[in-house]
């Protein structure tokens, strides 16, 4: 390993000992994840992950005046009790909608199991997570502006039927759902069986794709999947087992303006 690499990668370890706590989540430092570690719920926690874009604070503020134990009611209750409910690019009845659509899903299926059905064919993150936001949509009977940003497009293929690097946004949301459900540490929950950590694609987002870039991880200067996968590429060279463990880090390091 190059020096510089080897730099890189001592202080990202040092950063994920330091960050590696439930004391990283505060009110204080806020994140999704703190509403979502209340739960056991993958439904609920999904829904954690989704509503998870625009400023961390008010994120937070959002998902903790959810009941999200609608999900397990009927929908004339979650048309009653969401009434007033937006956020952001959601509007009331995008907001209804995602609840009613979960509940149906919920009903019949594991999110895991739905995801793990198009994974265990390659051991391919994108074909699972493009299999369940296609059954999403199947469930939902709806659709609007809103409700397509919250849950993403299916992911885009080429003409030989394999999803695209370049052309598909990083899907941010989604793989940091993933990483929350599939790893297990202080901070990730770990509820999910059947895949493998090594698999994971890092959740970037616009701090991640700054931090990467500066660090020297990544020096394409396109935000898009193939930046995801370069800098997971990269991570894999200091953790194959486990690339994405170096998520938070980073994503803490570029909030932080430490670097």
């Amino acid at each position: 390993m190059r020096k510089k690499d080897l730099e890189i990668k001592e202080l990202l370890d040092k950063e994920i000992a330091l960050r590696n706590s439930e004391f990283e989540l505060s009110y204080e430092k806020p994140d999704p994840l703190l509403v979502a570690k209340r739960y056991k719920d993958e439904y609920a926690i999904l829904l954690c992950a989704l509503f998870a874009y625009g400023k961390a604070s008010l994120i937070v503020k959002f998902l903790d005046s959810l009941d999200f134990s609608l999900l397990n009611g009927s929908e004339e209750n979650i048309d009653k009790e969401l009434d007033s409910f937006y956020y952001r690019f959601q509007n009331t009845q995008d907001v209804k909608n995602i609840f009613k659509t979960f509940r149906r899903m919920k009903q019949e299926n594991s999110l895991n199991e739905i995801f793990l059905k198009a994974y265990k064919k390659e051991n391919n993150i994108l074909e699972g997570l493009d299999f369940l936001i296609e059954n999403i949509y199947k469930y939902a009977n709806y659709n609007s502006q809103g409700f397509t940003f919250l849950v993403s497009n299916r992911l885009k293929r080429d003409s030989k039927n394999k999803i695209k690097e370049m052309g598909n946004a990083p899907y941010k949301r989604w793989h940091m759902y993933l990483r929350w459900m599939v790893r297990f540490d202080n901070l990730d929950l770990g509820l999910w069986k059947g895949i493998d950590k090594s698999d994971l694609i890092l959740p970037l987002d616009t701090h991640t794709f700054k931090v990467s870039q500066k660090l020297g991880l990544l020096s394409r200067q396109t935000y898009d999947l193939k930046s995801a996968l370069l800098v997971t590429q990269k991570l894999k060279e200091f953790d194959i087992k486990d690339p994405i463990k170096y998520d938070f880090a980073l994503y803490r390091i570029g909030q932080e303006k430490l670097y």
